[in-house]
């Protein structure tokens, strides 16, 4: 629990500095590309994505759950590697669908379209679960706080050189773009210092011959990551196609600054999962108490954005985003997946993806499908409305399969033997 609260501790100090310095490239998009323009370049956001949400494998699930084996992270790296490049093809495919029919469904201007497929390209290029994974793996949460600060530092200085030099969308999306390359180099050179990544073992099928439920943990997680967009991602580009280039602005301000706890319910879980993974034995009561510390944090989250939400969004965004309600429930969305998180991760962990997978498919799909009739009923609340929806149907699911697990587990666990009668 100790060395867990530490890591925590650790991506936490990189999730306070991101979210720092989002604030600044916050400020400085809004203010400087206005509702409309900010609108369009929030699409292109969500498209580049949306496409890497999907196509992208959870392969550093993978290298922590096989390459603690025996034989070491070899394979389970390789394997990982394979997955990536599986991505990338795929995920162009995607892309070209997507920007292609771009005019049909989404408020995008032609001239844009080149620029949103461009983006697409190097987001599947800078691919980075897998040395994020080998990190995990041995722990190195220092190494990955210190390589994935670089994210939101180019970030930043990327959104002040356009703001200057080039303040158009074009521009802002090449200081996006140049962070994403960044940020994937610097981990991969974080990586590759701390173990010895064998191209010779990039293979698609050393793991599923040695692990023969490989393929099944694999679709599961891809599916759940690609959930995982879904509620977040497609949800932007949906909202724009149904209420324009300013609802979808709109609402990824008031999603960026609402639901910064899902952010850190995401770094609560890649923390929970190794651990997890490796305590077998006590994994139900370290998951129950990091659900009760994240309980106490939603509340007190909440009720900072109820109390600070609308001076900030005011500073941060002008007075132009009116989103302050949105933001809110946002944040109660984002508070509830918080406690969540641990609870998914406990169910990974135990082999029971699948299981996970259906339980966030099943609301998200509700909500999608709703979101029309709710953007009707109350705008940009109503998106939200289906969101927090959605996260507290999801996790009452998490804890009604944990139940059945825990109920299942003590059903057969073996008797003590009996020593026999003298």
């Amino acid at each position: 629990m100790h060395r867990l609260l530490r890591n925590i501790g650790w991506l936490l100090t990189g999730r306070g500095l991101n979210a720092l310095l989002s604030l600044v490239y916050l400020a400085l998009a809004t203010r400087t590309l206005g509702l409309d323009n900010f609108g369009y370049f929030a699409i292109i956001l969500a498209l580049g994505q949306t496409v890497t949400g999907i196509a992208n494998f959870q392969t550093w699930q993978f290298v922590v759950r096989w390459g603690a084996d025996g034989d070491g992270p070899a394979d389970a790296t390789g394997f990982a590697i394979a997955l990536d490049l599986l991505s990338i093809a795929l995920g162009l495919v995607l892309a070209a669908v997507l920007v292609g029919t771009a005019p049909l469904w989404l408020p995008l201007p032609d001239e844009l379209l080149p620029v949103a497929f461009g983006y697409c390209v190097v987001s599947l290029l800078a691919i980075r679960t897998t040395p994020t994974g080998l990190l995990r793996l041995r722990f190195a949460y220092a190494r990955t706080t210190a390589a994935e600060a670089v994210q939101p530092v180019v970030r930043a200085a990327g959104a002040a050189a356009a703001a200057i030099a080039m303040p158009t969308v074009t521009g802002f999306i090449l200081a996006w773009a140049a962070a994403e390359v960044a940020v994937a180099a610097a981990l991969w050179i974080a990586a590759g210092r701390l173990e010895r990544i064998n191209l010779s073992r990039i293979s698609l099928r050393h793991i599923p011959r040695a692990h023969p439920g490989a393929w099944r943990f694999v679709w599961s997680t891809n599916l759940s990551g690609s959930l995982n967009v879904g509620s977040k991602q497609v949800l932007i580009l949906l909202i724009g196609a149904i209420g324009g280039e300013t609802a979808a602005g709109g609402y990824r301000v008031a999603s960026q600054l609402g639901q910064a706890l899902v952010s850190l319910a995401q770094t609560v879980s890649k923390a929970i999962y190794p651990e997890l993974v490796h305590a077998k034995e006590t994994a139900h009561a370290m998951a129950r108490r990091m659900a009760n510390i994240a309980l106490i944090a939603g509340v007190l989250a909440v009720l900072g954005t109820l109390f600070l939400g609308r001076p900030a969004l005011a500073l941060i965004a002008g007075p132009e985003f009116r989103v302050f309600w949105t933001m809110v429930i946002l944040a109660i969305a984002g508070a509830i997946e918080l406690v969540g998180a641990s609870l998914e991760s406990l169910l990974v962990s135990a082999g029971r993806a699948g299981t996970a997978f259906l339980i966030r498919a099943i609301p998200t799909v509700i909500g999608l499908s709703l979101l029309e009739v709710a953007m009707g009923w109350n705008g940009l609340k109503g998106a939200a409305f289906t969101v927090m929806g959605a996260s507290a149907l999801s996790v009452l699911g998490f804890w009604v399969a944990i139940i059945s697990l825990s109920q299942i587990t003590i059903t057969v666990k073996p008797k003590p033997e009996v020593p026999p009668e003298r």
